[in-house]
């Protein structure tokens, strides 16, 4: 009978061991997992403030609430009442990993292309590349700073060329038709700084509406 209760102990103290180590495997691979999804997708910024938030300033057009001191933009026509064909907009900014990680959070986008180094390094590009939605946005940011309020109605959109993370990447819209009552079909380019060509090009249709009074 004591033989019997020995073994019996023999067992339950192994069957505690394997159940304390499977348990701190388990914990240690979620924590390894959990420290891989952060290192490719940071946390957002705190509503107070931390390092990562971005340094906002007043944006010098009244539609736009803020803008960047890294963000560049030209237009050529101030007035919703005088655009005409022939009117630009530009806008550029560089693509950073952090504006991707944030896209990727934000759109739910996390194809391992944009994210992981090695993973995009293996593929045909060479190397890690922006969102192609990311990348092509920067005409949406272009069109905001069209005088008046923008309202994008349709986009048409050719992907060319990747964008490489850290890119300086600009977009530029060009007005090529007035259809009435405040409608406007416009040409619109995604040019690469760095590689100097152009990645993305289409054809937009906005309606430029009156701001709302203040």
């Amino acid at each position: 009978m004591s033989q019997q209760n020995v073994g019996g102990d023999n067992i339950s103290t192994l069957t505690n061991v394997w159940t304390t180590m499977a348990s701190s495997f388990l914990q240690g691979a979620t924590a390894a997992n959990r420290a891989a999804v952060s290192a490719l997708v940071p946390p957002a910024a705190s509503k107070n403030g931390s390092d990562s938030a971005p340094k906002a300033v007043t944006a010098p057009i009244s539609s736009l609430e803020y803008s960047d001191l890294d963000w560049e933009f030209e237009r050529t026509v101030d007035d919703p009442d005088q655009i005409d064909v022939g009117d630009t907009v530009t806008f550029g900014k560089t693509l950073t990993d952090e504006d991707v990680a944030a896209f990727a959070r934000a759109s739910g986008d996390t194809n391992r292309l944009h994210l992981d180094e090695e993973f995009g390094a293996d593929s045909r590009f060479g190397e890690r590349i922006v969102h192609g939605t990311l990348a092509s946005g920067l005409i949406s940011a272009a069109l905001a700073r069209l005088p008046g309020l923008t309202v994008y109605l349709s986009q048409d959109l050719e992907f060319r060329a990747p964008v490489g993370v850290g890119d300086r990447v600009s977009a530029r819209v060009e007005v090529v038709e007035d259809l009435g009552n405040g409608q406007y079909r416009l040409e619109t380019i995604v040019h690469d700084e760095d590689s100097d060509e152009t990645v993305i090009g289409g054809e937009a249709v906005v309606l430029i509406d009156d701001l709302p009074e203040e």
